[in-house]
């Protein structure tokens, strides 16, 4: 591993670097804060893959190019005379330290639950009117349900035991069933929604992130059927022609295929 020395060499390269693209090329002179909005979020999604997968070269790769677009954003926040990426460094390290007041000062935790409390009733202290400002609206659903239920949980607003938790999964299901025997679309629509957001919250309970386990069972799906594709493309089938117990048939070796 690399010295902290070599680290910050490291690091003052890429702000050299950063420095002549914003005065040399043409693409790089022309982006906005808003014209990389775009391309960084679809950077995160690719290291959020990478992290999935485990793919520590890729990881490294994809933090590099997530670092890169932190270098650019703050080098245009410099040029507008707003801010350095000193500047953000800076308010980062002064809010780790006052968010975490059990290193930095003299109050006394037990365990990460308490960590979280203290966050969430600190954010209150500097002003916020309310623990759910911190969830960006442009969350995906999933991820916005997780975060909403991680922060009031943080204030004391949740359920004791998994098992309360599970109970109103059961209740919701009840209720989407309901409504679906009574064929109101409307409501099936809203107790569907319901449903969701008591998984996801039971999730929390039993110690599972639900985007990671949906995005996982995604690439399990994608991997068996294609791997149903190509073992019917093999035997010379178009699997739109094909029964769907042919089908199953080929699903069932992918499941082998993939343990």
């Amino acid at each position: 591993m690399n010295s902290r020395k070599e680290q910050l060499a490291a690091f003052n390269r890429l702000l050299d670097i950063m420095d002549d693209l914003r005065e040399k090329c043409p693409w790089d002179k022309k982006q906005t804060l808003e014209s990389l909005r775009h391309l960084t979020i679809e950077e995160t999604y690719e290291l959020a893959d990478a992290i999935l997968d485990n793919d520590l070269p890729e990881i490294k790769k994809e933090l590099g190019d997530v670092l890169l677009h932190i270098v650019f954003y703050a080098k245009i926040g410099s040029e507008k005379k707003a801010f350095d990426i000193a500047d953000v460094a800076n308010a980062i390290s002064d809010k780790l330290i006052d968010r975490h007041p059990h290193i930095y000062g003299d109050v006394k935790v037990e365990n990460e639950a308490d960590v979280k409390r203290n966050w969430e009733q600190l954010k209150l202290k500097e002003g916020k009117n309310s623990v759910l400002e911190g969830v960006p609206k442009s969350l995906p659903a999933v991820v916005k349900a997780s975060r909403i239920q991680e922060k009031v949980a943080g204030v004391g607003f949740d359920w004791e035991k998994p098992e309360q938790v599970w109970e109103k999964v059961q209740e919701e299901l009840t209720e989407l069933n309901e409504e679906i025997k009574a064929k109101n679309k409307e409501n099936t629509e809203k107790e569907f929604g319901d449903v969701l957001f008591s998984m996801i919250n039971y999730a929390r309970f039993i110690g599972v992130n639900p985007e990671n386990a949906l995005e996982k069972t995604n690439k399990k799906f994608i991997n068996r059927f294609q791997y149903l594709e190509t073992a019917a493309k093999k035997e010379g089938k178009n699997i739109a022609d094909m029964s769907l117990t042919e089908m199953d048939s080929y699903w069932e070796k992918s499941k082998e295929f993939f343990k």
